[in-house]
């Protein structure tokens, strides 16, 4: 059986840079749309229905805005308990609560994907906007090269992603 992974994107994508993370998915779906193993998932401002996929996956990548104390449109990663460190320490993604409230869930539950990571995409404007700012535009394909790294260490594929 093939590894699963779900590419969740999170974010409100009438609020400018806060829907940097459904952005990034949105990208990656309509350019790797057929991927083996890979589910794309507009997750919008989340709620407990993302449980489900969450425990049907073997890896988790949640992309979302976060608060990184860095320039708008640094993309960071934070992979396995780093990932938990970041959303229970200081609390900085947009959405932290409910993403931590999922990640618990599933942990409790015993459906918490081991390989799990966040990639963070430091905004600049949360005011209302159908599309992000300048910095945050151009963090977009950095943070889905991310992904597909990710995805490519995890299943260990060396070949281009195609």
């Amino acid at each position: 059986m093939a590894f699963k992974t779900l590419v969740l994107g999170i974010g409100n994508n009438l609020l400018s840079d806060e829907g940097a993370g459904v952005h990034v998915v949105r990208q990656l779906a309509e350019q790797y749309p057929d991927q083996d193993g890979v589910e794309y998932l507009d997750g919008g401002t989340l709620s407990f229905t993302l449980a489900e996929p969450i425990a049907a996956a073997d890896g988790l990548i949640v992309v979302d805005a976060a608060r990184l104390d860095s320039p708008p449109g640094t993309v960071r990663l934070f992979e396995g308990p780093d990932m938990d460190a970041f959303l229970k320490g200081k609390r900085s993604s947009v959405h932290e609560v409910s993403l931590a409230d999922l990640i618990d869930m599933a942990r409790l539950t015993g459906d918490l994907p081991e390989r799990r990571c966040l990639i963070g995409i430091q905004p600049e404007s949360l005011d209302w906007g159908d599309a992000p700012g300048p910095e945050v535009a151009a963090a977009i394909p950095l943070a889905a090269e991310q992904v597909l790294d990710t995805i490519r260490r995890w299943t260990g594929e060396q070949a281009r992603i195609a």
